[in-house]
């Protein structure tokens, strides 16, 4: 997983912000257009772009113009990178909680 380390900085650093988690969250019910999306939110146009951008850059969504209609697409492959580590992680505390509770369950001589 250490070969996707510089994958997973970008995508945490975009998720660690809560418009952005809610465009992800939004997208995850299928496409929305950048004006759908930006209506939801009590900020410019151009400030809610740099969210768009931010997660464009992440590899979270993919943008398609069409005439002047900008619409967003989440990309789940990205999120799946994310799933996987947390996977990874979820497994090694196991492990070591695990080994804790060993060590403190056992008898002492």
């Amino acid at each position: 997983m250490a070969q996707y380390s510089a994958l997973l900085d970008h995508v945490f650093v975009a998720l660690a912000d809560p418009t952005r988690r809610d465009v992800v969250r939004r997208l995850g019910e299928g496409p929305a257009s950048v004006g759908e999306l930006a209506a939801a939110f009590p900020m410019t146009l151009p400030s809610f772009m740099k969210h768009v951008r931010t997660l464009e850059q992440a590899g979270l969504i993919h943008t398609a113009k069409s005439g002047r209609v900008r619409t967003c697409v989440l990309n789940r492959e990205r999120l799946a990178l994310v799933d996987d580590w947390l996977a990874e992680q979820r497994t090694l505390w196991h492990q070591r909680t695990n080994r804790l509770e060993q060590l403190v369950t056992e008898e002492q001589p």
